[in-house]
């Protein structure tokens, strides 16, 4: 099993918003960090149902921490690792 970095925000009034620096347009939201969670696993299985070609692998927090663009998102989100199981691994 594989693990996707990701990044939730949550702002005054919202719910908790789920981003993947490594996985464009995969995002998901949810009332509590734990429903958020939740989905953030989902959608990333989603979005490698219908991805276009291969998708993309996953960077490690430290190769994250050189880019430039996820230390400006991440400044203030919380930093969790989403686990990521794909269809072949959940049949064997």
């Amino acid at each position: 099993m594989s693990y996707y970095i990701a990044l939730i925000h949550k702002d005054p009034g919202s719910d908790y918003g789920v981003s993947f620096p490594d996985v464009p347009g995969a995002v998901t939201a949810g009332k509590t960090i734990d429903e958020a969670m939740q989905l953030a696993a989902e959608v990333l299985e989603f979005a490698a149902e219908g991805w276009p070609g291969a998708f993309p692998q996953p960077r490690s927090i430290d190769e994250l921490r050189r880019d430039a663009g996820f230390r400006e998102d991440a400044a203030e989100a919380i930093i969790v690792a989403v686990p990521f199981r794909e269809k072949a691994e959940a049949a064997e």
